[in-house]
């Protein structure tokens, strides 16, 4: 499932995350990527930690913890802290698959990928090039978003970022344990819980949706691991 949730931070509060971003130190971003990956990576990142990087983060999981969307898509049980990356000109990313395993620094814990997400912050028409393309089941797809606009796709998912050819792309991305693992039975209960918030609106007194709610959560129960 490939899920667009837009409009996570206001125009200004982009402006003001754009111009922190320009004046800040970036380094290498094969620092994070794994053997395999580090060779098709050729990007700028905020190092793990870095202030910038943890104020923006802990504001963009607080927004998506409040953001029905998301709940109901991810099911989230655990996230790996969000990182700060930069595709300037001739930057891109070739494709590859994430890790299924990945560590924050400084945590015993480790953080399975089920769910690969990434916050869009750079207004598309400033910059040429850098779409996310990812293959699922549909085929290909393209993804280039509003700044401020984030998509949620299956940590699966083989995928990349085409070369920037004009101007500079920076974007927010980060990993998500979902409470259920299997990517089909989250796409059913999303779907499920979708039909019954519809109906919660259309027939808000019909005696199936007692069935039906009593259903998503009995699929829950079986399927999640916590």
């Amino acid at each position: 499932m490939l899920l667009h949730i837009p409009g996570l931070f206001d125009a200004e509060e982009l402006t003001r995350i754009r111009e922190a971003l320009e004046q800040a130190d970036w380094a290498d971003g094969k620092i994070t990527a794994g053997y395999q990956s580090a060779k098709a990576k050729h990007n700028l990142q905020l190092p793990e930690g870095h202030p910038l990087a943890k104020e923006l983060g802990c504001a963009l999981i607080d927004r998506l913890w409040k953001n029905p969307r998301f709940m109901s898509a991810a099911l989230p049980h655990k996230v790996f802290p969000p990182l700060i990356n930069c595709y300037r000109e001739g930057g891109n990313f070739g494709f590859h698959i994430d890790n299924a395993l990945r560590q924050p620094k400084g945590s015993p814990e480790r953080v399975r990928t089920d769910l690969s997400s990434t916050l869009f912050l750079s207004d598309p028409d400033s910059y040429d090039g850098g779409e996310l393309v990812i293959q699922d089941t549909y085929g290909v797809q393209q993804v280039k978003l509003a700044a401020g606009d984030l998509v949620l796709y299956p940590g699966t998912s083989l995928h990349k970022v085409n070369p920037v050819t004009r101007g500079a792309r920076y974007a927010a991305f980060f990993w998500t344990q979902s409470l259920v693992r299997d990517d089909g039975q989250r796409t059913l209960l999303y779907e499920m819980d979708n039909a019954i918030q519809q109906l919660t609106t259309d027939v808000p007194e019909h005696p199936a949706l007692l069935q039906l709610t009593g259903t998503y959560h009995n699929l829950l129960r079986r399927w999640a691991e916590v």
